[in-house]
C-alpha cells in the first residue's frame, strides 16, 4: 500500500468522500515530497516521460478534450485510482485544464455537476476552470 498525499501539501484537493488528488502545473517545479504513482498529463502534445505511470490526454490550451470519451474513462480511472494511490492531474500551468479536469473528479465523487467548478475554486485554486466553455463542460458532465 502507498502513503497517501497530505491534505495540507500543495495543489492537494480533498473530495467530499475523503479521496486525496494532487492538481499541478507542468511548467513549475516538481513540488516536494513523494511523487504520484498515477499522472493523468493534460495538453495539447505528447508530454515527456516521467517515472510514474502516466496517461496523456490531447486537450490544448483553453480548449475542451480532443476526445471526450477518453477524457471521461481516463478522469474514471483517476478517481478510482485515488481511493488507493497517489493520483495526479496536470496541464501547463495547473488552473485551466487541470481545474476542469478536478471539476470532473468532484462530479464522480457525489459534488453536483452545478456546483462543482465552485468546489474546485474553494478548495484548490480561485481561478480554476478558467473559459466559458469549460464551466458549461462541467455542468454537462454526469457522474
Amino acid at each position: 500500500m502507498t502513503d497517501f498525499w497530505k491534505a495540507s501539501d500543495p495543489g492537494v484537493l480533498r473530495l467530499p468522500s475523503g479521496r486525496l488528488v494532487r492538481g499541478r502545473g507542468l511548467r513549475h517545479p516538481l513540488p516536494p515530497g513523494p511523487t504520484p504513482d498515477f499522472a493523468v498529463h493534460l495538453l495539447g502534445r505528447r508530454p515527456p516521460e516521467v517515472p510514474w505511470e502516466a496517461r496523456w490526454l490531447r486537450w490544448p490550451d483553453f480548449r475542451l478534450p480532443a476526445e471526450p470519451d477518453r477524457a471521461r474513462a481516463l478522469f474514471e480511472e483517476a478517481w478510482d485510482r485515488a481511493a488507493e494511490r497517489r493520483v495526479e492531474l496536470a496541464c501547463g500551468g495547473g488552473i485551466g485544464r487541470t481545474g476542469t479536469a478536478l471539476a470532473c473528479l468532484a462530479v464522480l465523487d457525489g459534488v453536483p455537476p452545478d456546483r462543482a467548478v465552485e468546489f474546485v475554486r474553494r478548495n484548490y485554486h480561485p481561478r480554476a476552470v478558467e473559459t466559458p466553455w469549460q464551466k458549461r463542460y462541467v455542468r454537462r458532465f454526469t457522474a
